[in-house]
């Protein structure tokens, strides 16, 4: 779980850096407020705070049980100041759905993930993107190997001591 927050963080900071500057329509950003919400971002930005407080954990506890139990207990109670970085995540991810899709763009997308077929996308995706990537490395490094052996195959043939 922690490895798909870290990826769609990753994504989302990229995407927010490479969002056109142009300021969406209200109604646009409504529509895209609720395509992130049918998405289950918003579930994904709140599952953030947990993996936040645990890669932070370490560094304030520094290994002292006394201050582990305190940061236990006020971990829970932390949930309010991340809040502002939660709505910001969402106004960020909403405004560049927006710039990037018309309204009746965003509505059909968001009709789309709202069927069975779009929620089963949303489930599997992560997988399959994985995979798809795991496909590509796999044959990339078979390929690479193959294309190795025939070059250096061409170039003795060519007289090139190899």
């Amino acid at each position: 779980m922690s490895k798909r927050l870290i990826i769609i963080g990753v994504i989302f900071l990229f995407s927010i850096c490479t969002a056109p500057a142009q300021t969406p329509s209200p109604e646009a950003l409504a529509v895209a407020r609720s395509l992130i919400s049918t998405m289950k971002l918003t579930d994904q930005y709140k599952g953030l705070l947990p993996v936040i407080l645990m890669s932070i954990k370490p560094a304030v506890v520094q290994g002292r049980p006394e201050i582990e139990r305190d940061y236990d207990a006020m971990a829970a109670q932390i949930g309010d100041a991340y809040a502002p970085y939660y709505s910001s995540m969402v106004d960020s991810a909403a405004s560049l759905y927006a710039s990037n899709f018309t309204v009746d763009e965003l509505r059909e997308i968001d009709a789309f993930y709202r069927l069975p077929v779009g929620q089963k996308l949303l489930q599997k995706s992560l997988a399959i993107t994985q995979q798809s990537m795991q496909i590509g490395q796999d044959t990339g490094r078979k390929a690479a190997e193959d294309l190795r052996i025939r070059l250096t195959d061409l170039l003795r043939q060519k007289g090139h001591k190899m």
